[in-house]
């Protein structure tokens, strides 16, 4: 298994603003979306890296991997039928960092890649994010009843470290519920 060195302080700092490259493919089952890069993941170069990030923890506890995977594998997902992206490609040290403006411009260039890709469905982890990103300002976890370029939009808690309101379990049932929803597409 593919391990991740760990960047020094230095490297973290001078990582603001530095971009990823997604992990993406035509016609996946699911998409998933980040709000935007750590600056823990542009030092190493894969998505949801940093230390205390729930989101490989949560893929494995809801069904979507049969192991849990390491970030350093983050491309294996694609053989899966999973992809990553994130709403806005620049990284920060956390999304309050964004602006309202990078967000609606993030969801018209989200749109044009599923427009381009065609998932099947657009998983967007983080409601705030999706709120604003996408003008929805009274959206709620769960399925969302418009789609995107005929992708289902799913919208679900961003498991960074720092969402005290979901513990793993809780996010890894909500995770679930995609998993199965997508089961029957």
């Amino acid at each position: 298994m593919a391990s991740l060195r760990k960047p020094t302080k230095e490297e973290i700092r001078a990582a603001s603003g530095e971009t990823m490259v997604d992990v993406i493919a035509p016609d996946l089952k699911v998409l998933f979306c980040g709000i935007n890069p750590s600056l823990y993941s542009a030092v190493v170069g894969h998505h949801f890296a940093r230390p205390g990030n729930r989101f490989w923890p949560t893929l494995h506890q809801a069904g979507f991997t049969d192991r849990l995977f390491n970030p350093a594998e983050d491309r294996d997902l694609l053989k899966l039928g999973y992809g990553i992206t994130n709403v806005v490609d620049r990284a920060t040290a956390t999304a309050d960092e964004l602006s309202k403006q990078e967000l609606l411009i993030g969801g018209q260039n989200l749109a044009a890649k599923i427009e381009q890709y065609r998932p099947r469905c657009l998983a967007i982890l983080g409601i705030g994010a999706y709120r604003t990103a996408f003008s929805k300002p009274k959206a709620v976890v769960g399925r969302q009843e418009e789609t995107i370029h005929n992708a289902i939009v799913w919208v679900l808690p961003n498991p960074s470290g720092l969402n005290a309101h979901y513990q793993l379990k809780d996010l890894a049932i909500v995770f679930q519920e995609l998993l199965v929803a997508i089961a029957s597409l």
